[in-house]
């Protein structure tokens, strides 16, 4: 089940804020999303509920055990367990048929690939659960005694399929009190709606831009340059889209999840990139593996690589995600030993001009290297002419001028554009709470409806981190 489907907008939806608001005492209404959210996963999958619920069941029992000890030993050995179990968990729907088949190209040898159906969003929640287990450990958080309250942080439905990766400490008091004031449904749907258009009126677009410019058998250097950035507008507004309705829904029944992005696009540099993409888990890699590491107190280059190696294998099992990671990895280093520093050197308009203009480039390209999980390095090649059919042809040219609104529109909404514009006029009119409610609920309106035309009339188009 996708948020942007019908069934979901119309059916799963209105039926869950029914019994939710019926519901009066705050168990009841756990019991109810709970329900749901299993639901929600079984959709598509049902047999996998009980893996979930099963790696929910594991952690509720380590947490119990490191917190039943105060010797650190023994603390340390049950932590140590838990992450062990985790991590195999997601090893083996991840990570056996990669393992395979890396091992019979290096060794020439002819392992059986093991063909699995990896859990849809086993990446998300098991690192939601073990951040539990580590924060119970760290006493960074109480136990949860309810085994029932543990499963609802792991299972609840806007975060399970693909993010963000919300912290239990973050949202620990949210799960004792469920209450939800009207301003949190208006502010909810008004989210939820901003990420359904931005699904699909933008995303699926410029994944059909990106498609046909690939599809293409004649090669050019326009072509894939082309192809490159709709995929990048493409990732952005699929991801964050699905973010904004996560939050959304999340926000509809009293849980404010923490922001996922923060308009990345808008960067000056691959550091600040990453401090605006992604934000859980670029927090998740920073609290839980390069502090732990040394962080930048020793071996900060090992540790760098060490995070960003494991950043790319998360996304993926394919040398080509790996490959991404490790790209990044080395431009931070790069960034943090001169880079930056010469950025700023330069006089101040040279100075933005030049690390905008470098951000872009790493930033389409990077996601070239993301997109390519064939033929990686021919298909890379041909960004710089090397083995192309001619610099640009008719086909490309006529794909571009064809979406060259939505490439405009994609561009501009990458920028703190909406909210700045927003936040003039609420002031310069002093916008009342009442006239923005009605103002928010109209915009959420006609956005949903819009979005509906397009649920009807295309092909399903699940999300992109569906697959990580």
């Amino acid at each position: 089940m996708v948020f942007s489907h019908p069934f979901f907008v119309y059916a799963f939806l209105p039926a869950l804020m029914i019994a939710y608001f019926l519901a009066k005492k705050n168990s009841t209404r756990r019991t109810v999303l709970v329900a749901f959210s299993l639901l929600f996963y079984g959709w598509g999958e049902p047999v996998y509920v009980f893996l979930m619920v099963l790696t929910v069941g594991f952690d509720y029992i380590f947490g119990r055990l490191i917190a039943s000890y105060k010797e650190q030993r023994m603390r340390k050995l049950w932590l140590v367990c838990a992450i062990a179990v985790n991590l195999s968990v997601l090893a083996y729907f991840k990570y056996t048929g990669f393992a395979a088949e890396t091992f019979n190209f290096i060794f020439r040898t002819n392992i059986p690939v093991p063909q699995l159906i990896m859990p849809i969003g086993i990446s998300f929640f098991t690192f939601q659960a073990m951040s539990y287990v580590i924060d119970v450990y760290r006493g960074d958080t109480e136990v949860q005694m309810s085994f029932s309250r543990l499963l609802l942080y792991v299972s609840l439905f806007p975060q399970l399929i693909a993010g963000p990766i919300v912290r239990y400490k973050d949202i620990a008091l949210q799960l004792d009190d469920m209450r939800v004031r009207p301003f949190d449904i208006c502010e909810g749907i008004y989210r939820f709606a901003t990420g359904v258009a931005k699904k699909l009126l933008i995303a699926d677009t410029c994944f059909a831009a990106a498609e046909a410019l690939y599809a293409t058998s004649t090669v050019t250097v326009v072509g894939r340059w082309a192809g490159a950035l709709f995929f990048t507008l493409q990732i952005y507004y699929d991801f964050s889209g699905y973010s904004d309705m996560a939050i959304g829904l999340g926000r509809m029944f009293g849980f404010r999840f923490l922001e996922n992005f923060n308009y990345p696009y808008a960067s000056k540099s691959a550091t600040e990139f990453w401090r605006r993409w992604h934000m859980s888990l670029g927090t998740f890699f920073r609290d839980y593996v390069y502090i732990p590491l040394g962080g930048n107190r020793r071996c900060h280059i090992r540790n760098i690589l060490v995070v960003w190696f494991l950043t790319g294998l998360w996304h993926g099992a394919s040398w080509n995600f790996v490959l991404w990671g490790m790209f990044y990895g080395v431009l931070l280093i790069i960034e943090k030993k001169f880079l930056l520093s010469f950025f700023e050197k330069l006089p101040k308009i040279a100075g933005e001009i030049v690390s905008r203009v470098y951000t872009a480039f790493i930033t389409v390209f990077g996601f070239a290297i993301f997109y390519f999980t064939d033929n990686l390095w021919s298909s890379l090649g041909y960004l710089f002419g090397i083995g192309v059919d001619s610099f640009t042809d008719i086909f490309a040219r006529s794909i571009i001028f064809d979406n060259l609104n939505l490439l405009i529109v994609g561009v501009i909404l990458a920028f703190p554009v909406v909210p700045k514009v927003t936040e003039y006029l609420r002031r310069r009119f002093r916008v009342s709470y009442e006239t923005r409610r009605y103002v928010m609920t109209a915009v959420s309106l006609i956005l949903i409806l819009i979005s509906t035309v397009r649920m009807i009339g295309d092909t399903y188009s699940p999300f992109l981190y569906w697959n990580f």
